[in-house]
């Protein structure tokens, strides 16, 4: 039976036996939360938060669908667990079937995972033992997952615990125009990005290179937008040199950009896709590795030396079906990219009140607030990967937000907004407006 237990007893309880991510324990203060409905979540003592994050970029159709609770209820009194490697399920059938409908090109089949950080190891050893080449090219703004493969993969600071990781890896340039100094657009720079990436094949052998994997939008690492030049030209990139390209849509995928996934903004095919987070919206667990055709035909004879014991999950499965119909039936994906307009506007004007905020940036509803010091001279507000002592007035701001019924994601000198799907235009503008108001602590310490 669940513990009736208070706020405190549920947070001090939670402290004693389990460990949190990312942090010193000590300072993890959670949110004891007890109930959500579409963007809001309830604590335990009835104080309402708008979620403004998603979670973790995540909950795409919001919290609590009926229809997509249905399903997982109805799978579970049918069949919760079936062994992948003896049998296989109807919910496992139709998802890949709506997985080959939705993804780009000719993608065509899907390996079934826990998460994204497995759907990206799935990708790797699939990737290396398609090529017979072991490189992996990957860019420093970048998040791929927490398990061994995944973590190597990632860029940013969170790899150091985990270094030196596996081998193979290899680091080619970020395309991040205003930290460069440049337009988005500017054709330029996206060649300059590409002749420094190209010289990096070159310098490490195409002919060892199995694939080159990036974030087709990067998520926590910036929320770093391609162009299509840039984007294209990596595709053509790989074409060249027989190298695979993988597109991580893990946080961008699914309506998050305002497209099913976010490379159709730009008509780039790549050869494998990974995704989780809102497949499912988070009600459980489930990623997936889509492969191309010509991949997938590349194990009809050979084996694919891939397993998980809860691989293709009845239960993950059917809830993704759900929730691909939820998108379909609400149209989700539509009502992002009109949100994402009304957004990109309100950006603007936040942009132009607050001399914080160096730029705004957005597709869809994936977008962040870039804050600094100076604009002219573009200076972060703080520095990379700070120490708590040089935050600055971020966690004042961080604690505004919270006071006024926001759970946004704060990192480093960065505001993300990406709220569920769901989201109203009078919810969208009265959590901007929170934020607005929070910004004012910033422009104050500057």
């Amino acid at each position: 039976m669940t513990l009736e237990l208070s706020r405190q007893e549920i947070i001090d309880l939670s402290r004693q036996t389990t460990l949190y991510e990312w942090t010193s324990q000590k300072a993890m203060k959670p949110l004891a939360i007890d109930h959500a409905k579409g963007i809001y979540m309830w604590d335990v003592d009835g104080k309402r938060y708008m979620d403004f994050n998603s979670q973790l970029m995540c909950t795409n159709i919001g919290h609590g669908d009926a229809r997509v609770n249905d399903a997982i209820k109805a799978q579970l009194d049918r069949v919760a667990y079936v062994a992948p490697t003896v049998a296989t399920t109807a919910p496992r059938a139709e998802l890949g079937h709506l997985l080959k409908e939705l993804t780009p090109g000719n993608l065509s089949k899907a390996f079934f995972t826990n998460g994204g950080a497995e759907a990206n190891e799935k990708a790797i050893k699939i990737a290396r033992w398609y090529t017979g080449r072991h490189k992996i090219m990957v860019r420093y703004r970048a998040y791929h997952g927490a398990t061994a493969g995944a973590i190597t993969l990632t860029g940013d600071p969170r790899r150091w615990a985990a270094e030196p990781g596996i081998p193979g890896v290899v680091r080619i340039p970020d395309f991040y125009p205003y930290r460069a100094g440049r337009d988005l657009n500017d054709d330029a720079y996206a060649d300059e990005v590409l002749r420094a990436t190209e010289e990096i094949m070159q310098f490490e052998g195409p002919h060892t290179i199995a694939a080159v994997l990036v974030e087709t939008v990067v998520g926590t690492n910036g929320l770093l937008i391609p162009s299509a030049r840039y984007l294209q030209g990596l595709r053509a990139l790989c074409d060249k040199y027989g190298i695979l390209l993988i597109t991580d849509e893990i946080m961008s995928g699914f309506g998050r950009t305002g497209k099913w996934f976010a490379v159709d903004h730009w008509g780039v095919v790549p050869d494998i896709l990974t995704m989780a987070k809102g497949l499912t919206s988070a009600y459980v667990p489930l990623g997936a590795t889509m492969v191309s055709e010509p991949i997938a035909e590349h194990f009809e004879d050979i084996p694919l030396y891939a397993g998980l014991t809860y691989n293709a999950h009845a239960v993950g499965c059917a809830a993704a079906v759900a929730c691909i119909n939820v998108y379909k039936e609400d149209n989700l994906i539509e009502h992002a990219a009109h949100m994402g307009e009304i957004l990109k506007a309100e950006f603007a004007r936040i942009k132009q009140r607050h001399a914080c905020v160096g730029d705004a940036r957005a597709i869809g509803l994936f977008s962040l607030l870039e804050l600094v010091k100076n604009r002219e001279t573009r200076e972060p507000l703080t520095p990379y990967n700070p120490k708590p002592s040089e935050l600055g007035p971020m966690p004042a701001f961080n604690a505004f937000l919270r006071e006024n019924g926001m759970v946004a994601f704060v990192r480093w000198n960065t505001v993300f907004v990406n709220p569920p799907l769901c989201i109203t235009e009078e919810q969208l503008r009265e959590g901007l407006a929170i934020i607005d108001q929070g910004l004012e602590i910033v422009d104050r310490a500057l």
